[in-house]
Order: C-alpha cells, then structure tokens, then sequence
C-alpha cells in the first residue's frame, strides 16, 4: 500500500513510520511532508524510506537536495498542499498539527486517495468545505484514538455505510456516542486549585505522549471540544448526542450506544500506533503493532462526569458548533494563539478559554463559507485573541 505521511516528523508522522518500519511488505512511503523545524529527523526519514517526493513548510532545501538528488523536493505550505494531491492511489495522512492542515486534507480528498486523518482542525475549521469536497463515502478514516474506536464501534451496526453517516436502512440506529477523555494532569481539581498552573505541569500529561500544542489543549479539555466538533461532522450526529465523561485509565478509547440499549466499547492500552496503523489500512488489524490487554490480574475501568465549571471549553464548543460554520473555526485559532501566549508565559492557563470564549462570542458568524471566508475568519479570530491575551 503506497502511504503519503504529512507531518512526518511530528508525533503521528514518527509513529506512522514505526508502524511502516514494522510491516516493510505491507506499506510502501511514496512522499513525506514536513513543517521544517526538524531538518535532521527529516533527513533520516528520507534516507530510511526513499520516497519520491519530499515537502517543506520552511526552512531551507540546499543541503537536502544535495544530499538526496533522487529525490524531488520542493518548499513552501502550498508545496505541502500540491503533494497531498498529487496521489490518488495512495492514503495520505495527515499529521499536521493546527488549522493549517485544512489545505491538504482538502488537495487529498479533491485526488480522491483515502485520508486517514489525524488532523482535528481541518473539520473543526473547514467542515462544510471537507464534507464537499469527499468524493466517496468512508474516504475519511478518522486517526484520533476516540474517533477510530466510535467508527470501529459502529461497524456493529447492520450495513453501516461508512464513516460520515451511521444510517441503516435509511434510518440510524444510533442513541449516543460517549466520547471518553483522561482528564488529563488536572483531573479531580478546583477552579481555585488551578490558580499559577505552570506550562511544565500542564505538559505533564498521565497517559499519553503527545505535542505540546495537543497536551495543553488535553489539560483544559479543549481537545476534547475539538474532538466533540469532530465526531459530530464526521459521524453526522447532533452533539446532544455525544457524551463526554472522563476515564483516567485511558483503555476504552471510546463507545457507541444503540437504541435497543447495548454499548460497544473499544478497549486497548494507550498506543497511538494502533489507530494509525487502521486508519493506513482500514479496516485491518495488523498483528505486532500494539500490545493487548491482559487478562489475569484485578483491574479497574473508571468514568466520571466533567465538570463544566472546571473545564469550560467543552460546553464552548459545543455552543461554537451549534452557532455557525465559521464559529469552530473562530474557537480553534483563538485557542492556538491562547495556548502559544500561556506556553511563553503571557498569558494563565485559566485565560486560555477565557480568550477563546471572548473571540467566539464577538464572531458574528457565517454559513457556506469560501475557503478564503475561512482564512479571513480565522485572521480575525488570531488578532482578537492577541488583542486579549496583550490586555490581560
């Protein structure tokens, strides 16, 4: 199977190629996409994997291309862009992180290749524009962990049709999908408890290794907004519908709940490799790639209620997702610039969805956005933010 890996030297992007280094005969790396900051990483990947084609966001080409004259590089975001449209046989995924990523989930779908997607933002900013430009159903795996359990989940209904629309026999079956969350290092603290919280103790995530971008946003639960965003656009169910609850233990990645009652929960320790390695070729189940749950000692499965009080973002995502197109669009680059302004110590981790809810509440927002609606938007949504976070 040929793989487009955008985002190669991030998180995903790295244990992406993990799981092609362990399955050599199953996958084969035709391009790579990086955002420049890891020139070195880069360089590996391409020495190891010699794909054809190689993308920089930025930085510099020379020493790459001197280095690799087989290889045809080419630099710029749009460069980024043009190669994850240039593969309509392949399955592109996409591993860049923030609204930038929009542009590449759209090239990928427009070629019509598979997109395994672990890129959140590209439907919380552009999920009218994503839902147009599908050209076939299922043409989107979801790569977040919750969204690859609830779409492996739904495969217990009968002749599901695939990922955008859990409807049997023109009717859907489904009541709720509860969307688990670790709670992240804050789990079980007071609003007052979270007065002085520093960047090194909101990066300090339990359970899961991930970017700072992403771990920040798993500390104030706007990941979790994100991913409700998500799930609503690509499972095409009302929010009221998806129920967020905490679950320390970070086992059941996610569950369906049906009409008849019954819960279909997907369980596996955390390992984001695993639904990587579904969304490069779903729906198969490729042996080695995760170690499975065992069975011969006690253990507990706890869930919690979230308390909105504590973590606002989820109830400002929801309210984003039910005012307007643009308005999750808003959410998320207010959101980005709030979490750069804590990382770098202008701004307290409790303001961080206070600045996002400033922007959100000040968009007069928009239905049937262009492309370029959604840029000028999100420029907007950047300068409010900074706006908010120089008086405060």
């Amino acid at each position: 199977m040929k793989l487009v890996i955008l985002g190669s030297t991030g998180s995903i992007g790295t244990q992406a190629l993990n799981v092609v280094r362990s399955h050599p005969d199953q996958f084969e790396v035709v391009a790579l996409a990086a955002g420049g900051s890891q020139p070195e990483l880069l360089a590996q990947q391409v020495r190891e994997f010699s794909p054809e084609r190689v993308a920089l966001g930025t930085g510099e080409l020379a020493d790459l291309s001197a280095a690799f004259p087989q290889v045809e590089f080419s630099l710029g975001p749009e460069a980024v862009e043009e190669l994850a449209g240039s593969y309509p046989e392949a399955t592109v995924l996409n591993g860049i992180t923030g609204g930038v990523g929009l542009g590449s989930t759209l090239a990928a779908l427009a070629a019509g290749s598979t997109l395994a997607l672990a890129n959140k933002e590209s439907l919380v900013v552009g999920g009218s524009l994503v839902r147009q430009a599908m050209r076939r159903p299922g043409q989107i795996i979801p790569v977040d962990s919750e969204h690859s359990a609830i779409a492996q989940a739904l495969l217990a209904g009968v002749h599901h049709r695939g990922l955008v629309s859990p409807v049997v026999d023109g009717r859907s079956e489904l009541s709720q999908i509860v969307l688990t969350a670790s709670g992240g290092p804050f789990r079980g603290r007071s609003r007052a408890e979270l007065t002085g919280v520093t960047p090194e103790q909101a990066l300090a995530h339990p359970t899961w290794s991930m970017g700072p971008m992403v771990t920040i946003n798993s500390s104030t639960l706007m990941n979790k907004g994100l991913e409700l965003i998500e799930a609503a656009l690509l499972f095409d169910v009302a929010p009221a519908q998806i129920v967020p609850v905490i679950h320390p233990q970070s086992i059941v990645h996610s569950m369906v709940t049906w009409e008849d009652g019954s819960t279909i929960a997907q369980a596996a320790p955390p390992n984001m490799e695993v639904p990587i390695a579904l969304g490069l070729d779903w729906p198969h189940h490729h042996p080695g790639v995760g170690v499975p749950l065992t069975w011969d000692q006690a253990q507990s499965w706890t869930f919690e209620p979230i308390d909105p009080q504590v973590f606002p973002a989820l109830d400002l995502a929801a309210q984003a997702l039910a005012a307007s197109a643009t308005h999750p669009a808003v959410l998320n680059a207010a959101n980005e610039v709030a979490v750069e302004a804590f990382l770098a110590g202008r701004l307290s981790w409790l303001s961080i969805v206070d600045a996002v809810r400033d922007a959100v509440e000040a968009h007069p927002g928009q239905s049937n956005p262009t492309r370029a609606e959604i840029e000028e938007i999100q420029a907007w949504a950047v300068a409010r933010a900074r706006a908010y976070v120089a008086a405060h």
